[in-house]
Order: C-alpha cells, then structure tokens, then sequence
C-alpha cells in the first residue's frame, strides 16, 4: 500500500508530467494515457488520483484549504477577524511558493488553455466563501453584528484579502517565481487591512502623552520631557 508520502509524490509526479505534456503538445491534443505513461504509472492510477486531466494542473488546493480552515480555528483572543483572514491567505501563497517552478508553468498554461482559467476562478471563489463564512460568524469588534451591512463587509473584505494575495501571485508569476513574493503579500495585507478596520479603531490604538513643563521652558527641555515621558 502506497503511504501517504508516496501518495503525494505519485500526485507530484502526474502534475509535473500534465503540465510539461500541456506545454509540449498542447492541453488539448494530450490524453490521460500519455500523462500516466510520462510519470511512469498505469492509466486506472491517474483516475485513483484526478477524475480528469483538469484536475491534474489543481493538484493541492483541496489540502491547502484545509490548512487555511485550521488558521481560521486556531485564532487568537482579542484578534481582529480581517488579521486572522490575513494570516490564513498566506497558506495559499506558500503552497504556490513551496514549487515555484511548477507554479510558474503551471500559470503560463492557465493564460493560454480558457477552461482551466475559468476552473482556476472556481477554486479561488473557495477561499473567498471561507473568508466570509468566518466574518460573518466573527465580526470586528468595532461593528455590530446586526448592522444590516455585516453581509456586505464580511463579502467585500473576503474579496479584497483574496484579490490582494491575487495581485501580488501574479506579480510574482509573471517574475518567473523569483523574489521574497510572502513579503511582498505582507506588504499588500496590510495595506488592505488598515483600509478595512474601522478608524474609530484604529484611534483608540493610540496613545496620547501629556507632560507638564514650567513657562518659558527651551525646546530642549520639552523634548526631553515628552521623552521621558514616552520611555
């Protein structure tokens, strides 16, 4: 019996064999029967594996879904749901991350095969239904859950976390997989998230410093006595 490990190259295996097939021959003109062939197993193993050869260029979506639902539950207390979002979408980047050039191959056949960029569209709409299942159920702690516009903004901030890590996939894709791309996510999280958390919010994060000096004190002496104050 093959082992989980072995599961997972056997899959490895068949990707890399569909999409170097795709590129040499065309998505359409290659079958089933030569994806097996080139990763050395039988025809009856691939459908063990995919239902379809589509499904050969998505191979690890399903899992990776399952680790971003496992962030979602393991949120910390007093965290800002749309952080715990951010933190989750950084799964998915490093699942893209973790076989960059397969990633790379992988999206130059997606710009030219339609059917698998609207599959790819489909796949993506998961991790947006995910986010906003969570907000909806965790709502920031400077809205009100009634609020008749909670769908709205659970919605709305899905779709901009997921098209933020989009942008900055694409980027990176086209960059031929090179560069720090969780960096550059980390970038485009927080600017995103700092345009979602309320600024009313956002305020009360900061701290107001009042010191007292005698008049006619020097510029020096009130600098010193705000930083003192600070420290």
């Amino acid at each position: 019996m093959v082992g989980v490990s072995g599961r997972a190259r056997t899959r490895r295996l068949l990707s890399a064999a569909a999409l170097s097939l795709f590129a040499e021959n065309g998505y359409d003109s290659t079958t089933v029967d030569q994806i097996a062939a080139a990763a050395g197993v039988a025809r009856r193993t691939f459908f063990r594996y995919f239902p379809t050869k589509e499904d050969a260029v998505f191979p690890d979506h399903d899992s990776t879904l399952v680790k971003v639902s496992l962030v979602l539950e393991a949120e910390g207390d007093g965290e800002e749901p749309i952080t715990v979002v951010c933190r989750a979408i950084r799964e998915v980047l490093r699942m893209y991350a973790a076989e960059a050039e397969v990633s790379v191959a992988r999206y130059r056949l997606l710009r030219q095969v339609p059917a698998l960029r609207e599959r790819e569209i489909a796949v993506v709409s998961r991790y947006e239904r995910l986010f906003t299942k969570y907000l909806l159920a965790h709502p920031s702690a400077s809205a009100s859950p009634d609020s008749p516009d909670a769908p709205l903004m659970a919605e709305v901030s899905a779709a901009a976390v997921v098209a933020a890590h989009n942008h900055v996939l694409r980027r990176w894709l086209r960059g031929g997989g090179t560069g720090d791309a969780m960096a550059q996510l980390d970038h485009a999280l927080r600017a995103v998230r700092d345009g979602l958390v309320d600024p009313r919010r956002r305020m009360s994060d900061r701290r107001v410093v009042v010191t007292v000096t005698q008049a006619g004190s020097g510029v020096d002496e009130v600098l010193d006595a705000v930083r003192h104050a600070l420290n």
